[in-house]
């Protein structure tokens, strides 16, 4: 492993790419990925210039999920290492989750087990024709465990309860009407369609953009109750009277761009 199988860096525009570059191994993760992928997303949470993260993966693949001398270190680990190691796969998936900022997966090619999850953590995902999926788990014995939670939110329970046990392989035609991917390019088309959805993005309030990702998580799945009633309404006056919901207000009454659009 070098110290380059992860690759993080921030534009002028605020926009992260977290790269995984393991072209040769298909980009298959190891706990130093995993390690090296969580200390990346904990960094860019605290960062407020970052306003869109990118996740993508050198070479043809986009992952083939877990890397194979890794899994054979699994299998020699009694049930305690397998507990931890299996706990900090979870903390990564959360930490990409959570994120506060949209986060875009960039698919371009096959995409195994685990990385299913990846893409599933991800507000949005642009995956290329070419790109295909599984959730392979079962084929050697094992259950997509740790990922579970967000596969199943993307794609819903009818259909993990067919992938998770098939194992089977799946386009990215499928993976759209899935939910799993919200476009499908050519991959030429790749690069440009992400890129289209990022100047989507920074037009808007990045407080804003927070905010709304953040209303997601809490309203999602709650019954609508007197509560979650009070709650949404103090949530929209807190963001009516906060710095950027007067500038976005007064420009829009003055017919005129908001600063966050000059930057």
């Amino acid at each position: 492993m070098t110290e380059e199988a992860i690759r993080m860096d921030v534009d002028d525009r605020g926009v992260a790419r977290v790269t995984i570059n393991r072209p040769q191994k298909h980009n298959a993760f190891d706990d130093t990925v995993i390690a090296e992928l969580s200390q990346a997303f904990d960094t860019l949470a605290n960062q407020a210039e970052v306003k869109v993260v990118i996740l993508a993966s050198q070479g043809k693949s986009f992952s083939a999920g877990a890397d194979l001398n890794w899994m054979k270190r699994m299998a020699q680990y009694d049930y305690q290492h397998n507990l931890k190691d299996a706990q900090l796969l979870a903390a990564m998936l959360k930490a990409l989750y959570d994120l506060p900022q949209p986060t875009i997966a960039r698919v371009q090619g096959a995409t195994m087990g685990g990385a299913v999850g990846l893409v599933s953590c991800c507000d949005m995902a642009v995956a290329s024709t070419r790109a295909s999926f599984a959730l392979s788990e079962v084929r050697i014995g094992l259950i997509p465990a740790t990922i579970s939670p967000y596969v199943i939110k993307a794609i819903g329970e009818r259909a993990s309860r067919r992938y998770f046990s098939t194992a089977e392989r799946f386009n990215a035609d499928k993976a759209l009407s899935l939910g799993l991917v919200s476009e499908v390019v050519a991959e030429d088309q790749l690069d440009d369609t992400i890129d289209q959805l990022i100047e989507t993005l920074l037009q808007n309030s990045p407080q804003a953009v927070r905010a709304a990702k953040d209303l997601i998580a809490r309203v999602a799945g709650q019954p609508v109750s007197p509560q979650l009633i009070e709650e949404t309404s103090v949530r929209i006056a807190q963001i009516r009277v906060s710095q950027e919901g007067q500038e976005g207000l007064d420009a829009f009454l003055n017919k005129r761009k908001p600063n966050w659009m000059n930057d």
